[in-house]
């Protein structure tokens, strides 16, 4: 899944493709919004929020999407169409550009004084101009038995960190994925190292979290198990983490034995 990042890469292709433009067409692929028209309507502004984007447009009406597992927005010159074989949900577009939808996860249209029933429940945003590491603390600490594992990747704590960043923030706060919550003595460390993470990479495709780009070398420990650590050459672990019954769906994490004990 697309990370905070990346979401945000993305919220600044529509807003230079869409923003401050009428729309010629808009065309809703999913059967709630199937009658939907926002033809005429000029949009105001393209956010990112976490892993969610909000496309406000004129007459108090916002687009949310979320791109899930395999969604993507694609921008293409007006008139072009997307290649044969695309799953299309969504068509935002203009005079100049066509905005595409691709296998997007979520799908709304609300009005824009109620887009708080669609990510209220969102944590402070990593990458938005409202960062509150100190309220990022609070919500982490409402669970003290909670694994950090988990709790970064519960969006409800701290928006837009997925699993690439978890397994570095951890790796490079020398902590183990299922310390718990109430044995970590600096939280706004934590938080703290995972926002530079993201900030560091919002305007580059690459993820890069060692410094280095070089292929093979961008990350310490994510998607490098039984690799030797590049700290101390200990072969790097992989396991499971979260569960029913968690707020994290159980998704696969990297780590050091060595670098991050338990």
């Amino acid at each position: 899944m697309p990370e905070g990042d990346a979401v945000y890469r993305t919220a600044a292709r529509l807003r230079a493709a869409l923003d401050g433009r009428p729309l010629t067409r808009s065309d809703f692929r999913v059967p709630r919004y199937a009658s939907a028209d926002l033809s005429g309507r000029i949009v105001l502004e393209t956010v990112s929020m976490g892993k969610h984007l909000l496309t406000r447009v004129e007459g108090g009406l916002t687009v949310h999407t979320h791109l899930r597992m395999e969604g993507s927005w694609r921008v293409l010159p007006a008139g072009r169409r997307p290649p044969p074989g695309d799953v299309v949900r969504l068509v935002l577009a203009n005079a100049s550009w066509v905005a595409i939808g691709v296998r997007l996860g979520m799908v709304d249209l609300v009005p824009t004084a109620q887009e708080d029933r669609l990510v209220g429940h969102l944590g402070p945003d990593l990458l938005g101009p409202g960062w509150d590491p100190a309220e990022a603390v609070r919500r982490l600490s409402r669970a003290p038995d909670t694994t950090i594992g988990e709790a970064l990747l519960d969006q409800r704590n701290l928006a837009g960190i997925g699993t690439i960043y978890r397994a570095e923030t951890l790796f490079l706060s020398g902590l183990s994925p299922w310390r718990r919550i109430r044995d970590i003595p600096d939280l706004t460390s934590v938080v703290t190292r995972a926002q530079r993470l993201l900030e560091a990479n919002k305007s580059r495709a690459a993820t890069v979290t060692t410094g280095d780009t070089r292929p093979g070398r961008t990350t310490w420990v994510y998607g490098r198990g039984s690799r030797p650590c590049r700290r101390c050459g200990t072969p790097i672990a992989t396991g499971a983490l979260g569960g029913p019954g968690t707020a994290a769906k159980e998704r696969l994490i990297n780590w050091c034995p060595h670098c991050q004990p338990q």
